[in-house]
């Protein structure tokens, strides 16, 4: 019997190698258009939570109005998801690993900051859908990562318990939101280094599905 009952994936960095792509679609958009102060190292820690909340760390809650806040954002999306589309496909290992997961009847769920057009765009395209039976998105909590919320609220709608839920995340941030969660994690250093991802829930770091430091989680 597998020793946890659920997995819980983050999306963007976690199932996909998508944030460097992420990154250059709003360097173009809050820098270069709207000339906020910042190199790209520093933009890259700033992305993780909703649109809004990024847009408010970086210009404060003032700048933009919601529709402006919108408007900038799906310009954003959209160029991200023209510019990533030729290199859409789940990062080395995990569709065999999902496999092996449903097999063992391990349940699985997503927990993002996605907005649901890039969920869409993910699940769609790689005919994914069937897999998750709860996806977890920025409209489904209050407060993002690394309050737990999102994955408190994806392991309710697997009907477990925290405890035997293993989450995957790319982020610092998301790895901290599975420790308040109550819940193991494994980090994905697609993104961050190994370094970075290191918590005191982290059963390991991988750079791939095709780790055979995994095979303890579904065998």
């Amino acid at each position: 019997m597998p020793k946890y009952n659920a997995f819980i994936f983050d999306m963007n960095g976690t199932m996909i190698n998508d944030m460097h792509y992420h990154e250059l679609a709003w360097y173009k958009v809050i820098v270069e258009e709207l000339g906020a102060p910042l190199t790209q190292e520093e933009l890259k820690h700033q992305l993780y939570g909703k649109n809004e909340e990024l847009f408010e760390r970086v210009f404060g809650a003032t700048k933009f109005t919601k529709e402006e806040v919108d408007s900038h954002s799906l310009r954003k999306e959209l160029r991200y998801r023209e510019e990533f589309l030729p290199y859409l496909k789940l990062i080395d290992g995990l569709d065999t690993f999902l496999t092996r997961a449903k097999s063992e009847k391990i349940k699985l769920a997503i927990g993002t900051a996605a907005i649901v057009g890039n969920v869409d765009y993910v699940l769609d395209n790689l005919n994914l859908r069937n897999l998750f039976s709860v996806i977890i998105g920025p409209d489904d909590v209050a407060v993002s990562k690394p309050h737990p919320e999102v994955f408190l609220k994806a392991a309710q709608g697997l009907k477990v318990m925290p405890e035997e839920c293993v989450v995957f995340e790319d982020s610092p941030k998301g790895i901290e939101a599975a420790r308040r969660a109550g819940m193991k994690a494994v980090g994905v250093a697609s993104y961050h280094t190994a370094d970075e991802l290191q918590n005191t829930n982290v059963l390991c770091v991988i750079n791939d599905y095709n780790d055979k430091t995994l095979n303890s989680l579904v065998w």
